[in-house]
């Protein structure tokens, strides 16, 4: 009667291999890949529309399921911590693959002969001017958040921890700061 209960209910039965294989048994996890492979590979696809990348995908999400499935706290909620692990790579691929064509771009535009103008010049200099006063007409919590993460190129966590101040407290100045910033440069276009 059990078994066929724990038929019934699909996720009974992924729960229980997910405990094996958090207990170490490497045939439970090879069968809870079984299971799962086909609608993550389906996930993968939408996501990457490239059929190799999301091969390599899968396989680089049920590697890391594998090294950190101890961490999983609720066995029953294994196909959304996949998709969850899943979402994370690919987002982690693309600003790859983005900052490797940035990369190749800025590669090519060192060794293109520099084709700006004095009028440009001017209009560069111009804008950076207007750009420092606005970051001077904000308050120093303003300035110091914007400066952090545009300047010095902080992370939030890194911002976190220099300002002492929870993630959330970081992103809520951040996003303020931006908003006056553009509040006053906006007043200094004009005056």
């Amino acid at each position: 009667m059990s078994q066929q209960l724990e038929f019934e209910r699909p996720g009974l039965v992924s729960a229980h291999l997910v405990r094996a294989a958090q207990a170490g048994d490497r045939e439970a996890f090879g069968e809870l890949v079984r299971r799962f492979e086909k609608s993550l590979f389906a996930a993968a696809l939408r996501r990457v529309r490239n059929h190799a990348e999301a091969q390599d995908l899968v396989q680089e999400v049920f590697v890391m399921a594998f090294r950190k499935i101890g961490q999983l706290r609720q066995p029953e909620a294994f196909g959304g911590w996949l998709r969850t692990i899943l979402r994370r790579l690919a987002i982690n691929r693309a600003q790859r693959r983005l900052d490797r064509t940035l990369t190749e771009g800025q590669a090519l535009d060192a060794l293109c002969l520099d084709a700006s103008t004095p009028v440009q010049a001017a209009l560069d200099h111009e804008a950076q001017q207007t750009l420092r006063d606005g970051l001077a007409r904000l308050s120093d919590m303003d300035r110091q958040t914007l400066e952090a993460f545009y300047l010095r190129g902080q992370s939030i966590l890194e911002m976190s921890a220099q300002f002492d101040s929870p993630v959330g407290t970081i992103k809520r100045r951040l996003h303020v700061a931006r908003k006056r910033l553009a509040e006053e440069l906006e007043s200094l276009a004009t005056a």
